[in-house]
Order: structure tokens, then sequence, then C-alpha cells
């Protein structure tokens, strides 16, 4: 199954490693769940990442060697059309656009809220907790 993780879940996983968010990235990579990455994503995953705030337990080295096993672990997918503006934020409409392009069955994050909506194209929104109980029956 595809997924898409909203920047949500990798700066909660970045700022602790006890929650679900941690422990799913500690999972990757898992033959439960493929996930799925744009160059738009992986650019806002960057900028959010090496903002200070978010290197406050690692270096902005170490932050990008995440991000170059991220990116080995995902599949890469392209996105010809653009469904905006489809969300209150254009950041989440990247990653609606993903996960719409890529046919994914769940976009995973903290903000369910913000991605009211998405289940018109067929795309669940699950917190990583949730995420996480869903893989773990299912493997």
């Amino acid at each position: 199954m595809r997924v898409v993780f909203d920047t949500t879940l990798l700066v909660a996983a970045a700022r602790s490693i006890r929650g679900a968010s941690y422990a799913l990235l500690a999972r990757l990579p898992d033959p439960a769940f493929q996930t799925v990455i744009s160059v738009a994503v992986f650019t806002e995953y960057r900028a959010v990442l090496l903002r200070p705030e978010n290197l406050r337990h690692r270096t902005a080295h170490e932050a990008e060697g995440f991000l170059d096993f991220l990116i080995s672990t995902s599949q890469l997918q392209e996105v010809y059309f653009r469904w905006r503006p489809a969300l209150p934020d254009p950041d989440d409409d990247l990653i609606l656009e993903l996960a719409v392009a890529a046919r994914c069955r769940y976009i995973v994050t903290h903000n369910l809220r913000d991605f009211q909506g998405a289940d018109q194209w067929g795309i669940a929104t699950v917190t990583p907790g949730d995420f996480l109980k869903l893989i773990q029956k299912t493997t």
C-alpha cells in the first residue's frame, strides 16, 4: 500500500524518539507500506527539517542524511496535475496532489483536519499512531 507522510510526521519524529512518528520512520523500508515522494514534497521536507527550531537534537548534516535515507526508501512520483486550491494551506495541497498522483491509500499526518476532503479522492487521512496500529494488524 502506498502512503504519503505529511511534514508534521517528520517534524514530530525529529523532536522525539518516543512517538509513533519516529517508530514509523524506524521501520523503513517496510514491506507493509511504500512511501512516495515528489520533488516538491521533498523540497518542503528539507526546508522544514532544516529550520533552527527543528535542529535542536541533531545537526543539519544529520538531517540531510535522514532525507537521503528517506529518498532511498521512497518511490519518486511525478505530479502532472494540480488540484489547487483544494485545501486551506498550499503546502498541504502538495501532499494531497502527491497522494492523488501516486494513488495512495493514506496520508499520514498529525493534522487530520487540514486534509478534510481528501476522501473525495479515495484517500484516508490517519494519525501516525493509527497507521502504526493498522500496519501492525496486517503483518
